[in-house]
Formats: structure tokens, sequence, C-alpha cells
């Protein structure tokens, strides 16, 4: 899956990983590849994003995700 991370300010993250996982504002949710697409709010926590074997965290503050067709953009307050 392709994910793309930006601020108003710069992007963050551009590459292709195989899940991520957010701080939904109900609960904090799994994206995994063939997802079906959707709109969410997120609240502050931290994504945690897989790159092979590898998992990145990025603490956030708020924002909100687009999934389509194995894309990913997620959209923070700040960076």
């Amino acid at each position: 899956m392709l994910l793309e991370i930006v601020s108003p300010e710069k992007t963050i993250f551009k590459g292709e990983v195989e899940s991520i996982t957010l701080p939904g504002t109900k609960a904090a949710f799994t994206i995994l590849n063939n997802h079906a697409p959707m709109i969410s709010s997120l609240t502050k926590g931290i994504i945690r994003y897989k790159i092979k074997e590898k998992e990145e965290e990025l603490p956030i503050e708020g924002g909100f995700i687009e999934v389509t067709e194995n894309s990913i953009t997620v959209c923070l307050d700040v960076a």
C-alpha cells in the first residue's frame, strides 16, 4: 500500500507499507492491504506503520485519514 503522511508544512513520509495502525477518534484501528475505502478523524496518539520487518512510530496531535484503492493519505494538524 502507498502511504503518504502530510502536514500543512511538509510531507513527513511517502512510501510503501504493509500495515498502519492509527489513533481513531473512537478507537485505534489498523489498515491492511485491500481495505475498503474510508475517511476517518484521528485524535492525539501514535501512528505505527510497518515497512517490511521494521515498525516506525509517529506521535500526532490529530488529523484525518483517507483510504482509496490501497492508497492511504494521512493529513495531520501539525508536524
